[in-house]
């Protein structure tokens, strides 16, 4: 099996990189005409959910494979792993990446690989990193070493420096269709249908969301109740009533996906420590048991926030809705399990308002984005959704 069966949409970009696979390392071999365009570093870019670090990956088993363009199996599994011993995986769970992260990353990248034909250190979210940090990584990029690549990760261009931008070849990823999303669950999780097609459309196309929704009902249940929240939005009160509820819902949703792997890492850690369930932790391992529980700390944080973002996303979709069946275009309808609640809200404004609370939604994004407090960005967003359905009284 090839290491690019598992993605989807992305014939394009397969291309570019299964052909840049093909080229042997120098003083190894010959590269073909067609894979003279590798380089030592690369920038996938694509919209959230298109699967720029699934192709990463995908490529970093390709160059790590010996000398074939479709992956060798046991490279795949180390690089699924993120075992094998020429891959670097430089990634953050928190709001940003640090420094000392990047700096370690750097550090490696001078290795030759050991066993592979590169050395390769993958950036995901490489637009979490401030100035300051992106400068660490540009001198690695400007000096770097004969047989190690970079695949960076980000969701454009302008989230990185323009420094960073030129020393790097850029490949952008495409908003996989509903179809190939629904086919790539099927396949790939084993998942009905149906389902495969309503999780694909609700989360338009985002491969991660459609995945969760896919294979967790409580998902489902949580978008819809989110989706329902906000049509029955009719005065202010009930906006900031409905501004809590989605703070919870986020809330939720995060201590779902977080709470597990927390139990999990924990438990690991203690066990590599030599202490036994149930045991206190000797005061020189206490440290280390900090350092894990700041981490999680903040990828709480974070998971709370990508929460809120992905409930506004949502929120938009709604509203999209509406604005389409105003417009006459039910066809295009996202939400279609909602179609008589959006023909009431479209009923109850004109295209412009509605309009209107997608700019407040884009707005509220950027609010929060900034450290505004979610409650009073969402609470602000939330009064320009305030819809009150029209009386008709006899003549």
């Amino acid at each position: 099996m090839a290491v690019w069966d598992n993605l989807t949409g992305q014939a394009d970009a397969i291309a570019i990189f299964r052909a840049a696979a093909l080229r042997a390392p120098s003083g190894t071999g010959s590269a073909t005409a067609e894979s003279s365009s590798m380089t030592h570093a690369w920038l996938i870019t694509g919209p959230p959910g298109s699967g720029r670090s699934n192709l990463a990956f995908a490529f970093a088993a390709a160059l790590l494979s010996p000398g074939t363009p479709d992956g060798d199996l046991a490279a795949a599994r180390q690089v699924d792993a993120r075992t094998h011993p020429d891959l670097s995986v430089l990634s953050t769970e928190g709001v940003i990446i640090p420094m000392k992260t990047v700096k370690e990353a750097v550090a490696r990248s001078q290795y030759s690989p050991s066993v592979g034909r590169y050395r390769v250190v993958v950036v995901e979210d490489a637009d979490r990193m401030v100035e300051r940090t992106s400068n660490v990584l540009l001198k690695a990029l400007e000096e770097p070493p004969e047989r190690t690549v970079w695949i960076l990760c980000a969701p454009s261009e302008a989230d990185l420096l323009p420094t960073i931008r030129s020393r790097v070849r850029t490949v952008r990823l495409r908003v996989p269709s509903v179809a190939d999303v629904a086919d790539l669950l099927v396949r790939r999780n084993g998942v009905d249908p149906a389902i495969a097609e309503l999780s694909a459309r609700l989360a338009q196309s985002h491969i991660g969301m459609a995945r969760r929704l896919a294979t967790n009902a409580d998902a489902r249940a949580r978008r819809e109740e989110t989706l329902r929240a906000a049509l029955g939005i009719r005065s202010v009160s009930s906006a900031v009533n409905a501004a809590a509820r989605l703070l919870a819902i986020a809330g939720d949703d995060a201590k779902a996906i977080t709470l597990e792997l927390d139990a999990t890492e924990r438990d690991g850690m203690l066990r590599s420590l030599g202490i036994e369930a149930g045991q206190s932790v000797p005061p020189g391992l206490r440290g280390q048991i900090k350092d894990l529980e700041d981490d999680q700390k903040r990828r709480a944080k974070r998971s709370l926030h990508d929460g809120i973002d992905r409930i506004l996303v949502d929120l938009a979709s709604l509203y999209r809705d509406v604005c389409m069946v105003q417009l006459g275009r039910e066809q295009a309808v996202i939400n279609r399990e909602l179609l008589a609640e959006l023909r009431m809200a479209s009923a109850a404004s004109a295209p412009a308002a509605t309009v209107a609370t997608m700019d407040a939604i884009a707005v509220a994004r950027q609010r929060i984005q900034s450290n505004v407090a979610p409650a009073l960005a969402l609470e602000a967003m939330l009064v320009s959704a305030i819809r009150r359905p029209q009386l008709h009284h006899p003549q």
